[in-house]
């Protein structure tokens, strides 16, 4: 079951899904988005899929076929966030590990590995947002965030909204600047929502708003989440991202960048390498479903931008802070992954 995000606030619909096109269909649709909860979304997609096909008494070989195309398919969804990479590549190595058994003892080891993932999501966002306290050494912070990185987008808890939470739990945090996050609005609708659920004072905002509220010193650092990051620590996140990035390089604000260590794509050396996902362009002339420009409009709809490592300040990993932003300090900190 998914909580569909793109009825919220307005409604809570949850939609059943029983394989993995259903799943599929899910993250491409967006009723399931965040880096951390696509990649464990299609993780039970697989899993499913196994169950399914075990189920039809198929073959171990036609089995195994099957489940590389699922997989194939699986990550065909969305391009950019590279936490569906990680996550399918652990369910390859299962199903590699496990090719000597029937097909109903890989479905269920398929199942267990799904399970594992989204158990360490929850721990690796809760050390995060852990890590993330240790930067702030005053009380009554003023923290601006961009996208939603809650438990909307993982699979519980959160990474930079988990960071905003430890901050309050910590008794740090004062507020929090809720960007809206055009297009799409996920700071509006998501990300409000669970600030409001939890009993966080935020204050929403529009994107253009971001740069008055530095100037007038009303913004104690910025916390955004990551899709990917680069070996060099460039980093790409919801489109917007960079210009606050650069926003708060003027105006002397920390910009930080809260992610689990399967967000870092160590095989790229720079953002440069970073496929940003296209999409549609009347995400950008219609809104919730009401046309705010003249028919016949062109629109483009860049899903994310990369900001380069020079205007952040510090990474949030589950393994500690990433800082200074070096090749050599990303690939030490976070050399203990489970890749």
């Amino acid at each position: 079951m998914v909580l569909d995000q793109r009825l919220l606030p307005n409604r809570q619909d949850w939609v059943e899904c029983t394989d993995a096109n259903q799943v599929a269909n899910a993250i491409v649709t967006m009723q399931v988005r965040g880096a951390p909860a696509i990649g464990a979304a299609a993780a039970y997609g697989a899993a499913l899929q196994a169950k399914k096909l075990a189920d039809q008494g198929i073959s171990g070989e036609q089995f195994g076929q099957a489940m590389a195309d699922t997989l194939n398919a699986l990550g065909k969804t969305r391009p950019t966030a590279v936490n569906l990479f990680w996550a399918i590549s652990r369910m390859e190595r299962k199903l590699a590990e496990t090719s000597g058994l029937k097909p109903a003892g890989q479905a269920a080891s398929l199942a267990a590995e799904a399970e594992a993932i989204a158990e360490e999501d929850v721990l690796v966002n809760r050390r995060i947002g852990q890590h993330g306290t240790s930067l702030f050494t005053q009380d009554h912070n003023r923290i601006l965030t961009h996208c939603n990185t809650g438990s909307l987008a993982t699979v519980e808890y959160g990474t930079a909204l988990g960071v905003i939470r430890a901050l309050a739990d910590a008794s740090k945090l004062a507020s929090v600047w809720v960007d809206e996050t055009r297009p799409y609005l996920q700071g509006a609708r998501l990300t409000a929502f669970e600030l409001a659920e939890d009993g966080i004072p935020y204050t929403l905002i529009t994107d253009s708003m971001a740069g008055h509220f530095m100037h007038a010193g009303q913004v104690d650092a910025v916390i955004v989440g990551a899709d990917r990051i680069a070996a060099n620590g460039d980093t790409a996140n919801k489109i917007g991202t960079y210009s606050l990035a650069v926003l708060a390089k003027y105006h002397r604000v920390p910009f930080y960048v809260a992610a689990p260590s399967s967000t870092f794509d160590l095989n790229i050396a720079s953002g440069d390498q970073i496929p940003i996902e296209q999409r549609d362009p009347g995400e950008v002339t219609n809104l919730l479903g009401q046309s705010i420009a003249p028919p016949g409009t062109a629109a483009a709809h860049p899903a994310f931008d990369v900001t380069p490592h020079e205007l952040i300040a510090a990474i949030i990993t589950e393994f500690g802070v990433v800082q200074p932003l070096t090749k050599e300090m990303i690939a030490n900190t976070i050399g203990g992954r489970k890749s």
